[in-house]
């Protein structure tokens, strides 16, 4: 039978419930277009709730805060003591059935065990679930506690639920060291009911600059966002000599000291500059003190200097004393965090198995969010190797710390690897899993030359030219690709269109039976996700190629899950129109239909008439692609590319790509103006398509 909700409960404190609660909503909004969140009890309804803020911006949930909720402690205990418990529940139960009633999918997360009191039962997380017919999902922590006691804790808590005639979807195992995760494997191996093993990932516990900054309610000095998200493994104050301290000095250490040490400050700024000594995450000046003019004009002065600087009030014993106290916290705009817990909870689980528990329904409904969480999902179905050149620009490497922490797939970074470390130890990343190579030393330097030249000596290339064009990284990136030591590539943060796609037609050139390479854009609407093409590549096409780009823009939809229902688009709609530009896209359209008389496709048509219904009744009334067009094949590049500009910036469209379709392995290009998450989507989406390949 299908559910309606699930009520994630633990019984222990810090076992990662907000990072269950994470992992979950994960599946649920990749599947569903609805889903609600509900904390039965906060601590306090004057105090916003930490987990209900974070799941609500995260997932951009259509609810409004106060509906997340249902009372808080002091409301729950004051009604316990009246002895007006079947009171409360019914209240609770109104309020989760009235979301019930009103979304896809219900996600319970109950009641804290630190908020547990002698007035509230230890049971009442298991009442909850009882009354309101929800499956629950049990955690259990493993920090401190035996293996023994571990497997007897799953035991007895299953037995547990099953006296409270509640439904068990499942257990999960927090914080497993690889002793303890491989012991209770073992003594798992016959268990009949779902349970999930995660190991304890230190990092999610290390407080981040952001943590620190609030916790100390410090003043940035030099500070910009990317720096909330460095980690402070350690702190140290600095009070001795310069010799002592940089002796003393580790890698990530948040460093407290008064500014009038200008002799520290001034070692610390060479020391970061310096391959010889660890990067730290940043300082604190202790008691408001101020910087030396000097010092503060060195500072500002540096070229890229990355170290972020904060300032607190307190003297430096009472800064010590606040750091012990610093914990780590799981935030939205955590995306280190988020992806690293992210790709543990996905590794660690059956997702397939719990899709085919939560689906109620399917739904016609893809909204931006699912369509990303989409992507994530088929990327991480066979792991692909994708090669990044631009490993100088810092969103690149950003984005490929997000996609090695979410196990997506394996990164190739190209340049001197020296330099690249060095840049992630500044912009404080963790690139350890990528594999890097050097281009200009690499040992297939000199067979990729030889490939090159052998592939385009007809073209008038000569060997020395081959070897001129190896030292470019696009071409090296490219000729990786070709000869398999890379599934992908995606290129473009600092590189032209012309400098990615050129050595792509060179050297992997398009596929059996494509005469033309071509791009499209998903186009995230709020309710659906549309296929642009070709708004990037091919300036003005003649029917045969307006045709081909027609086919490999609906391969592809179809590829990604989107049924293609394809629209040529002109200034005319059917017979209405004469003209050689409306001429060529009713050519266009007969080609598609004589080559692949299965797929929907009509043409020429206005885009009114292909996207609303109301419009396509009147203009289209037979047509099978009238007003539920998914794929929009536009005449010329002039026309598709202002348009999808047009609805990304006036209409809040979210645009993924361009998309490279038609070569036999596939290479990306990206904007110059892309963000990290520009960066991410393509590389997903290059891994999916070297699945298909």
């Amino acid at each position: 039978m299908k559910i309606k909700s699930l009520y994630i409960s633990a019984e222990q404190k810090n076992v990662g419930t907000l990072f269950v609660s994470m992992g979950m909503m994960d599946i649920l909004k990749r599947n569903l277009h609805r889903v609600a969140f509900f904390r039965p009890v906060i601590f306090s309804k004057n105090i916003r709730d930490n987990d209900i803020d974070f799941i609500l911006k995260r997932y951009n949930l259509d609810m409004e805060y106060q509906d997340a909720y249902g009372f808080d402690i002091d409301y729950v205990e004051n009604m316990i003591a009246s002895k007006r418990l079947d009171e409360l529940i019914n209240q609770l139960i109104q309020k989760f059935k009235k979301l019930e009633n009103s979304y896809d999918f219900v996600l319970c997360e109950g009641i804290r065990h630190s908020s547990l009191t002698s007035t509230i039962e230890y049971d009442f997380n298991m009442l909850l679930a009882q009354n309101f017919g929800s499956s629950i999902i049990n955690i259990l922590g493993a920090k401190e506690i035996s293996v023994r006691d571990i497997y007897e804790n799953i035991l007895i808590e299953n037995e547990n639920i099953s006296a409270h005639d509640c439904t068990h979807f499942a257990t999960f195992v927090s914080r497993l060291s690889d002793k303890k995760y491989l012991e209770l494997k073992k003594r798992l191996k016959n268990h009949d009911f779902a349970i999930y093993l995660l190991k304890e990932v230190k990092e999610l516990d290390i407080p981040t600059l952001e943590d620190v900054k609030e916790a100390l309610d410090a003043k940035p000095i030099l500070f910009s966002p990317n720096d909330n998200s460095r980690v402070a493994r350690n702190f140290k104050i600095a009070a001795q000599s310069i010799e002592n301290f940089l002796n003393q000095m580790q890698e990530d250490d948040l460093v407290v000291l008064c500014a009038d040490r200008s002799d520290i400050v001034t070692a610390i700024i060479a020391a970061f500059y310096s391959k010889e000594y660890p990067k730290i995450s940043g300082i604190i000046f202790s008691s408001d003190t101020q910087i030396h003019p000097n010092i503060q004009k060195i500072l500002l002065g540096l070229k890229e200097f990355n170290l972020p600087v904060l300032s607190v009030a307190a003297d430096t014993y009472q800064i010590a004393k606040k750091l012990t106290q610093v914990y780590s916290r799981l935030r939205v705009n955590s995306e280190r965090k988020i992806a690293l817990a992210l790709g543990l909870f996905n590794a660690s689980i059956d997702i397939k198995v719990i899709e085919e528990k939560i689906v109620t329904q399917k739904t016609e409904v893809i909204t931006p969010i699912m369509f990303e969480y989409k992507l994530f999902e088929m990327a991480a179905k066979k792991r692909k190797k994708i090669v990044l050149p631009e490993s100088g620009d810092e969103r690149i490497l950003r984005a490929a710390e997000i996609v090695l922490r979410r196990n997506i797939a394996d990164i190739i970074l190209l340049g001197d690897e020296n330099e690249i470390q060095e840049s992630a130890q500044k912009f404080g990343l963790n690139l350890s899993e990528a594999t890097i190579i050097n281009p200009f030393t690499s040992e297939l330097l000199e067979e990729f030359a030889d490939v090159f030249y052998s592939i385009r000596k007809e073209k008038g290339l000569s060997l020395q030219g081959a070897k001129d064009a190896m030292a470019h990284i696009n071409y090296f990136a490219t000729m990786m690709v070709h000869l398999g030591h890379a599934d992908g590539m995606v290129s473009g943060a600092i590189h032209t269109t012309a400098d990615t796609i050129r050595p792509a037609l060179q050297i992997i050139k398009t596929s059996p039976g494509v005469s033309i390479a071509s791009s499209l854009f998903f186009m995230c609407l709020k309710t659906k996700v549309l296929v642009y093409g070709d708004c990037a590549l091919n300036q003005n096409p003649n029917a045969k190629e307006l045709a081909q780009i027609a086919i490999s823009c609906a391969k592809t939809s179809r590829a990604f899950g989107i049924e293609p229902k394809v629209a040529m688009l002109s200034y005319s709609t059917g017979q209405s129109g004469e003209g050689a530009d409306v001429d060529k896209v009713r050519e266009a359209a007969q080609i598609v239909k004589s080559l692949q008389p299965d797929l929907k496709i009509d043409g020429p048509i206005q885009y009114d008439a292909a996207i609303d219904k109301s419009v396509a009744s009147l203009k289209l009334p037979n047509s099978e692609v009238a007003g539920e067009a998914s794929v929009f094949v536009f005449p010329d590049l002039n026309t598709g590319n202002n348009t999808y500009k047009a609805l990304q910036r006036s209409g809040g469209a979210i645009a993924i790509g361009p998309i490279l379709q038609g070569l036999k392995k596939p290479v990306n290009d990206l904007s110059r103006g892309c963000s990290v998450k520009d960066i991410v989507n393509t590389i997903l989406i290059t891994a999916i398509q070297a699945e298909q390949k």
